[in-house]
């Protein structure tokens, strides 16, 4: 048996619920919007830059050295003060004025550059003068020839065996081998040809002179440095200055 339609209880029932309408409001009924203030953001305690951090290296190093100066500085006008305080108590009791010793006046910075100066230039030019005595002996090995004619004296009777003697007078006839006896005194012509070895040593002693220049030994390069050392403060305290009339009277200074 078949239900009707609208008997059907499960037929009425909705599959959906409505949706609820939504009527919107006109746009000037609507209040105005109200500016929203900006949003803080808070930075992380990490991210804070210490003092030290602010700084580059290079700068750290300058602001140590700055300090380290000024505190140098500070110390040495101290002590300047405290010697100059000293100084004018001292002379304050004294009866006699202070005087500058004898021989110093207002050049004398200038005159000592100079002869520091002067005396270097001089010492590079100077030679060494002298005269070194050799003394030795010297061995002496060689063979000395001979050959040469000379005359000798018997120092003592000499006997001839064998000699041959010619006798011819008026009264003797003598030609015959004989002993012959030479007195002590007699000269007799000879020629000497032979080798004498000489192995001996000899005393030497002799002056040899010597002249040396400082400019080509190794003394030319710290003469040289000590001038280019002395010529700024030279040249501070008299820039016109000429070098010794030896030298050409340069100018100094350049």
């Amino acid at each position: 048996m078949s239900q009707s339609p609208d008997n059907d209880f499960f037929a009425n029932i909705p599959k959906k619920a409505p949706e609820p309408e939504i009527k919107s409001a006109p746009i000037e009924s609507l209040p105005p919007e109200q500016p929203k203030a900006p949003l803080k953001k808070k930075t992380p305690r990490s991210a804070k830059k210490t003092v030290d951090e602010q700084y580059s290296p290079r700068e750290k190093m300058l602001r140590r050295l700055w300090t380290i100066t000024s505190v140098i500085s500070m110390i040495v006008n101290l002590v300047v003060i405290l010697i100059l305080i000293v100084l004018f108590m001292v002379y304050a009791k004294s009866d006699k004025p202070l005087k500058l010793p004898e021989g110093i006046g207002i050049n004398t910075p200038k005159d000592l550059l100079q002869g520091l100066y002067d005396n270097f230039q001089l010492m590079d030019a100077a030679h060494i003068k002298t005269d070194i005595v050799v003394e030795d002996t010297i061995p002496v090995q060689f063979d000395l020839p001979l050959n040469q004619a000379t005359t000798v004296q018997l120092s003592q009777d000499v006997t001839i065996y064998g000699a041959y003697v010619v006798i011819n007078t008026a009264t003797i006839n003598i030609n015959a081998p004989a002993t012959v006896t030479l007195p002590a005194g007699t000269n007799l012509p000879i020629v000497l040809d032979l080798v004498v070895p000489v192995d001996t040593t000899i005393p030497v002693k002799l002056n040899v002179p010597v002249d040396i220049a400082l400019s080509e030994t190794d003394l030319n390069i710290p003469f040289v440095g000590l001038q280019n050392v002395v010529r700024p403060l030279y040249c501070l305290v008299a820039p016109d200055a000429l070098s010794l009339p030896q030298f050409g009277s340069t100018k100094v200074c350049p």
